[in-house]
């Protein structure tokens, strides 16, 4: 069987085209904008997992490729730059759904950091990097704690960036959920009885259900039931 096609389509930055890739919903009660890592782009496995399979709930995905990645560069773009090309391609989804804002590693700090300037709702950060490996001094725990918005990181309790066991002092709005036996890919430990289709079933429940708890219902009118 062929795979699914994902409709993308570039737009523009001030810093050059970024790519969209659409997940669409057939009856769509909010959108949820996903960013990604400095060290890989949007087809991440745990990315991919959830535009596979949110959908089929009502949650339009839509992935955001950087300019820096689209042309190629092996390095990414410093914070500003990356920040600035994330709320510019944002800008380019113009139909009205409620917006939740998230990624994984470095594109879970710039959701954190632009969340409210992008009017989201609610912020999703997939294995934050609280700090580089071994260096729990350089803490980025003020930018989870600035983000605004109802947040949801979810954390492999083995990541070496910090595991979710690390994430303290966090407001009441920031829920962190621990996924066992995993690190900072998702990837679970050899010979762990957790597998990747238990590790997917498991992120793609916890960000739904949590998605559905932080959508006020009045801003929705074509929530299925």
């Amino acid at each position: 069987m062929a795979a699914h096609r994902i409709p993308r389509s570039l737009v523009e930055t001030r810093h050059g085209p970024a790519r969209l890739l659409r997940s669409p919903a057939e009856r769509p009660w909010v959108r949820l904008a996903l960013g990604h890592g400095a060290g890989g782009g949007a087809d991440a496995r745990e990315l991919r997992w959830l535009a596979t399979d949110l959908p089929a709930a009502g949650i339009e995905v839509v992935r955001v490729e950087q300019p820096w990645r689209v042309a190629g560069k092996k390095v990414a773009s410093r914070a500003a730059v990356l920040d600035e090309s994330w709320c510019h391609a944002l800008t380019h989804l113009t139909d009205p759904l409620p917006l939740v804002v998230g990624g994984r590693s470095s594109g879970a700090r710039v959701a954190c950091r632009t969340a409210v300037s992008v009017g989201a709702l609610g912020c999703l950060a997939l294995a934050f990097p609280l700090h580089p490996p071994w260096r729990p001094e350089q803490s980025r725990l003020p930018e989870l704690q600035a983000t605004g918005v109802p947040t949801l990181v979810v954390q492999g309790d083995r990541d070496p960036f910090g595991a979710a066991a690390d994430f303290v002092e966090l407001p009441d709005t920031c829920t962190v959920v621990a996924v066992i036996d995993a690190d900072h890919e998702f990837a679970v430990r050899r010979g762990s009885p957790r597998t990747s289709v238990r590790t997917r079933a498991d992120l793609v429940s916890c960000v739904l259900r949590w998605v559905r708890e932080i959508i006020p219902a009045a801003t929705i009118t074509r929530r299925p039931t």
